[in-house]
């Protein structure tokens, strides 16, 4: 079963691939505000599709480098946990249940490996759209998510610089602590 999903996800395109989640997660966020759904339903519908080493490479920077490779799985480990815990907040407080997705044709011509996915999500709470961005790459698994572009903003790029304010004062182990502690809060 696994093989014939990740044979069959290679093939998919990026922009399907992010409709299909994306009405995959309005289907639950429709039916239920439950924080346990909806972190389940991240964790099976969503979270497949990002690459979360490649994310916490990225929010690290150069430092990364210097972290052992059990810091680095810890790093990366914290961070997914992070992005969980955010996502699900998120739609925890802010979906209505009312939200639409439009998905822009990926930026990409044939045998790119990169790409931006644009997107437009509509919620009844604002009178504009907020354009999410989805940076891409194609690996072995198919299309993976690297970095999530909100209003112009890079999730990963905000990370950055408080990830490096972290390191420099007190280390690669104290923004483990960090990220740690972040997420006792969150869950």
């Amino acid at each position: 079963m696994g093989v014939a999903f990740s044979a069959g996800a290679a093939e998919t395109t990026p922009d399907a691939m992010v409709k299909s989640t994306a009405d995959e997660v309005l289907t639950v966020i429709r039916t239920t505000k439950d924080k346990k759904a909806l972190r389940e339903a991240a964790e099976k519908k969503v979270l497949p599709h990002f690459d979360f080493r490649a994310m916490t490479q990225l929010a690290v920077g150069r430092y990364w480098r210097e972290a052992s490779p059990s810091q680095q799985k810890a790093l990366e480990d914290a961070f997914r946990q992070l992005l969980v815990n955010t996502y699900t907040a998120s739609l925890s407080v802010a979906s209505t249940g009312k939200e639409s997705i439009e998905v822009k044709p990926a930026e990409s011509k044939p045998g790119d490996n990169d790409t931006v996915v644009r997107t437009l999500v509509r919620t009844p709470n604002r009178p504009q759209p907020i354009p999410v961005d989805y940076r891409m790459t194609k690996g072995p698994d198919g299309w993976k998510v690297y970095d999530v572009i909100v209003e112009n903003l890079s999730l990963v790029t905000n990370y950055r610089s408080s990830f490096a304010s972290e390191i420099q004062r007190s280390g690669i182990d104290g923004l483990i602590k960090v990220l740690q502690a972040k997420n006792s809060e969150l869950a």
